[in-house]
C-alpha cells in the first residue's frame, strides 16, 4: 500500500502572535515615508485643505456666539410682547407700541434665534384669535420646537386652522400629530377627540372609533367616568359605520 503523505499542519506564521497578526515593520516605515514625500510634493493644497477646516471650525464657534447673543437680546426685546399677548392686547403684541417691538418685528430683525422661532408660534396664535387663517397656517407652519408642550399646541391650532379653512383632511393630520408628540392625560384626549370628529366628518369611520378607543383604553382609566362611557359609545357606533361601508 502506498503511503500517503501525510499534510503539514497550518502552523501560525512568524508574523503572528495568538489571535494578533504584526506587520512587518518595514511595510510600516515603507509608508510613513511615502505619506510623508506626498506631503512635501503637496504642501500647498495639504495646507490649504487645513486652512479651510480650520476657518469653517472658527467661523462655526463665531456664528454660534452672535447667535447666542443675538437670542438674548430678542427674548429681552419680546419680554413686552408677551405681556401684552397675555392681556388679549393683540395689537401692540403683534406691531409694538412704538418702544417695544411687537412679535413681527422679532420675527424681522432677529431671523435665525430661537426667540424669532416663538414669535411665530404667537403671531399665529394671535391670527387666530383675529379669524385671519391664512395667516396664522403660514405663520405655525414655520414654528418648531423641541418643547414638545408647545409643539404638540401648535399642531392643534394648526388643525384649528385648517378646519376653518374647509382643508378636513390636513385638520385630522394635525390632531393626529398632536396629539402623538406630547402623550398625557390632560391635552391628549382633546386632540383625539377633534381628531376623532374631523375624521368622522371625513367618513372615514375606522380612523374615527380607533380615535375614540384610545381615549377609552390610554386617558379613560374610570370605567364609570362620563368620560370612559362617551367614548365607548362612540367608538361602538362608528364601528357599526365602518361595517356598513
Amino acid at each position: 500500500m502506498a503511503k500517503t503523505k501525510s499534510r503539514k499542519p497550518q502552523g501560525k506564521s512568524k508574523k503572528e502572535s495568538g489571535n494578533e497578526i504584526f506587520e512587518d515593520p518595514e511595510a510600516i516605515v515603507d509608508r510613513f515615508s511615502k505619506t510623508e514625500e506626498y506631503i512635501q510634493r503637496n504642501k500647498t493644497l495639504v495646507f490649504a485643505i487645513g486652512g479651510i477646516i480650520a476657518l469653517a471650525v472658527a467661523s462655526f464657534v463665531i456664528y454660534q456666539f452672535i447667535m447666542t447673543e443675538r437670542n438674548a437680546e430678542a427674548q429681552q426685546e419680546m419680554f413686552q410682547a408677551v405681556y401684552y399677548f397675555e392681556n388679549n392686547e393683540l395689537d401692540e403684541a403683534l406691531n409694538g407700541d412704538g418702544n417695544f417691538l411687537g412679535f413681527l418685528d422679532i420675527v424681522n430683525d432677529y431671523k435665525g434665534t430661537k426667540a424669532a422661532n416663538l414669535a411665530q408660534y404667537y403671531i399665529g396664535s394671535i391670527y387666530m384669535k383675529e379669524a385671519e387663517f391664512d395667516k396664522a397656517i403660514d405663520h405655525l407652519n414655520k414654528f418648531s420646537s423641541s418643547d414638545i408642550v408647545f409643539q404638540a399646541k401648535a399642531y392643534s391650532l394648526l388643525g384649528d386652522a385648517y378646519i376653518e379653512n374647509g382643508n378636513r383632511r390636513k385638520a385630522a393630520e394635525m390632531y393626529e400629530k398632536a396629539a402623538s408628540t406630547f402623550p398625557n392625560r390632560f391635552l391628549t384626549p382633546e386632540y383625539l377627540e377633534k381628531a376623532a370628529l374631523v375624521h368622522e366628518l371625513n367618513e372615514d369611520f375606522t380612523k374615527a372609533a380607533a380615535a375614540w378607543e384610545k381615549i377609552m383604553n390610554e386617558y379613560a382609566t374610570d370605567f364609570n367616568s362620563s368620560k370612559y362611557q362617551n367614548a365607548r359609545r362612540n367608538a361602538s357606533r362608528l364601528k357599526a359605520l365602518a361595517d356598513k361601508k
